[in-house]
Parts: C-alpha cells; sequence; structure tokens
C-alpha cells in the first residue's frame, strides 16, 4: 500500500504560481503523477514522472506553465504551477503507478487526498 500527502494548494490570481508537493511512503511503484478534478467536470491528467528518470509528460492545458519533478531521496514529487489561470482552479489530486500507465492518463491505484487550487481572476 503506497500512502500519498498532498500540499501546497491555495488561493491565488490569475498569472501567481503554486507548488504542490506530494510524499510518498509504502510500497514501490514505478511513476506518479497528477490529476485535477474541478467542480462539475471529471477528474483529469494533468502531469506524470517516471520515478527513476526520464521525460516527463504534461497535458496540453499546462505544457509550458506547470513543472513536473521528483526528489527521490525525499520520495516526494512536485508540481511547480506557473501562470496560473481560473481555469486551473480544481482539486489536485496526487497518483502513484506500480507501472506506467500513469504516464499516458491513465491512474494507478494509490491516491491522495488531494489539495484545493484556487485561481482568481
Amino acid at each position: 500500500q503506497v500512502q500519498l500527502v498532498e500540499s501546497g494548494g491555495g488561493l491565488v490570481q490569475a498569472g501567481g504560481s503554486l507548488r504542490l508537493s506530494c510524499a510518498a511512503s509504502g510500497r514501490t511503484f514505478y511513476a506518479m503523477g497528477w490529476f485535477r478534478q474541478a467542480p462539475g467536470k471529471e477528474r483529469e491528467f494533468v502531469a506524470a514522472i517516471t520515478w527513476g528518470g526520464g521525460s516527463p509528460y504534461y497535458a496540453d492545458s499546462v505544457k509550458d506553465r506547470f513543472t513536473i519533478s521528483r526528489d527521490n531521496a525525499k520520495n516526494t514529487m512536485y508540481l511547480q504551477m506557473n501562470s496560473l489561470r481560473p481555469e486551473d482552479t480544481a482539486d489536485y489530486y496526487c497518483n502513484a503507478d506500480r507501472f506506467l500507465g500513469v504516464l499516458s492518463g491513465i491512474p494507478g491505484g494509490s491516491w491522495g487526498q488531494g489539495t484545493q487550487v484556487t485561481v482568481s481572476s
């Protein structure tokens, strides 16, 4: 079982920045990702990264604005969000995958509790 704990959400004005963190513990996994769910909408893929290295993957809507990274020593994944827009408002969820499906937007079986991001216009 993987335990995932997100932090770093909050309220920010459009154009601002936030950094989300996801601390992981428990069993091993190969890749992690971020998903988000806006009110009244389905959960959608944001970004993903392998734990062992390699290129990250991004949804088109966040490419060039968001950066996913990881710190293996701290077992922590990050999402640096710049140039935030009101449409980025959502609950953001960390996801861990024992395989590599998350790199294609298919979530693995482990989720964090979510952290809320609100971008005001």
